[in-house]
């Protein structure tokens, strides 16, 4: 009896090891419809923020980027003349952490102080004077939207996936939502040499994820080349970042929108040259527009991403849009080959 008891206890002790052990891996929640994200009061916290304010010098303009963390913790990044691609003069004034209640969330740091409240940042110097206003906006790429042009190859329209394949080592049909949106993994039936390329996509809202857990996906160019696709926003701007040619080169802008808000690249892809004996004499090049910014100068790819699909060569080569375990929505996706 005293044995059976035991092994009764153990057995249920065993198990709720097990539960704790799979809710402390379980990855955090994504969320890729921005009206589901309204539920959280950070989401309406989180984004743009920029305006005047007064200071020693007279009136500038000054801009805030504001991450969702989770658990209502958010970091603000404060910028000079305005936000990145929109007058910033590639000064970081600083950044802060801080932790929101009541709605309203004070970012304390050495030179002012913010206090964002109703869609709005009060900006205060040191002797708590009100120096100016910082309001929350909503940027747009200037390119979203944008119709393919004559002659151009319609990847994706929303009207169904039929140009694309799971890229999930089968040749079924690649996903779509029923509000016409492609999901994230799935490789096109064309393949391409140098190309054009149009595409638009949405980035999940996992405030309690970091780093490349978040938003994680990619554009590979030919199934070779990756221009990064994550929630890179207020971060520096790294190689494996939004916009970064993935291990190859930095974004010379970091234009990442805040998650939910649709966002654009617009690629101009050369294929590598190879001679009669298969011998590569040039490498290939990529610019990127990212939102309507250029943060890829026909940059030099020396080698294929280390996880790309298909091995480097002079045949061309499918777009593949990456799963990397989040949701990613892309729509309005064209080429047009040169």
């Amino acid at each position: 009896m005293c044995r059976a008891v035991y092994r009764l206890i153990l057995c249920g002790f065993l198990s709720a090891f097990v539960i704790a052990a799979v809710a402390w891996s379980a990855p955090p929640a994504a969320i890729i419809d921005p009206k589901l994200a309204q539920a959280d009061p950070d989401f309406a916290i989180q984004g743009e923020y920029t305006g005047k304010v007064q200071g020693k010098d007279g009136e500038k303009t000054l801009a805030a980027q504001v991450i969702a963390l989770g658990d209502h913790k958010f970091r603000a990044v404060g910028y000079s003349g305005g936000l990145p691609g929109d007058g910033w003069d590639g000064k970081v004034i600083e950044e802060v952490e801080a932790t929101a209640a009541d709605g309203a969330v004070t970012f304390k740091g050495k030179h002012a102080t913010g206090t964002i409240k109703d869609g709005a940042m009060t900006v205060t110097n040191a002797d708590g004077k009100e120096i100016g206003q910082l309001k929350r906006v909503v940027r747009e790429s200037p390119t979203l939207g944008a119709k393919p042009p004559t002659g151009a190859v319609v990847l994706f329209d929303g009207k169904d996936a039929d140009q694309w394949v799971s890229a999930h080592g089968n040749k079924g049909k690649a996903q779509m939502t029923a509000d016409g949106l492609l999901v994230q993994g799935a490789n096109t039936k064309h393949k391409f040499g140098s190309h054009t390329l149009h595409v638009e996509f949405m980035l999940p809202y996992i405030p309690a994820a970091r780093g490349q857990a978040r938003g994680n996906s990619g554009c590979y160019l030919q199934g070779r080349y990756e221009v990064q696709v994550l929630d890179s926003f207020g971060l520096k701007g790294e190689n494996n970042e939004c916009g970064g040619i993935y291990e190859v080169s930095k974004p010379k802008v970091n234009m990442c929108f805040p998650p939910l808000q649709w966002q654009t690249y617009d690629i101009e892809f050369t294929q590598p040259e190879f001679d009669a004996k298969g011998k590569k004499t040039a490498n290939a090049r990529v610019t990127v527009k990212h939102n309507g910014v250029v943060v890829q100068d026909n940059t030099e790819v020396p080698h294929p991403t280390r996880a790309s699909p298909l091995p480097e060569g002079s045949q061309p080569g499918f777009l593949h849009l990456q799963d990397h375990g989040n949701p990613v929505r892309y729509r309005n996706v064209w080429a047009v080959e040169k």
